[in-house]
């Protein structure tokens, strides 16, 4: 199983938490969402490097698409981005209040 696999499953059922999200309580705002992921895509990108750089962890050449940013693969930002998806739409979900319209 390939890193892309793992991480098209992942944001494939983050994404259907937030429709249901978006259905029930209807369309969280949008900034505050893209604000998270620009903070988390630099904290990835600079906190993966070191990390790799330390050889804290490796990745298995054969499970990765190749692209890298920095030394970090690509695969690795999608991890942030499906929690912007899925915490914000799992809140709005289980926070007491009337339903949606």
């Amino acid at each position: 199983m390939t890193f892309s696999l793992i991480n098209a499953v992942f944001l494939a059922l983050a994404a259907a938490v937030l429709a249901l999200a978006r259905r029930r309580r209807g369309r969280p705002r949008a900034a505050p969402l893209l604000a998270a992921v620009a903070v988390l895509v630099v904290l990835t990108a600079v906190f993966d490097n070191v990390m790799i750089a330390a050889d804290l962890f490796a990745y298995g050449s054969d499970r990765r698409l190749g692209v890298l940013i920095g030394r970090a693969p690509v695969e690795d930002f999608a991890y942030p981005l499906g929690g912007v998806l899925l915490l914000p739409a799992l809140w709005h979900l289980l926070r007491p209040g009337q339903e949606g319209p």
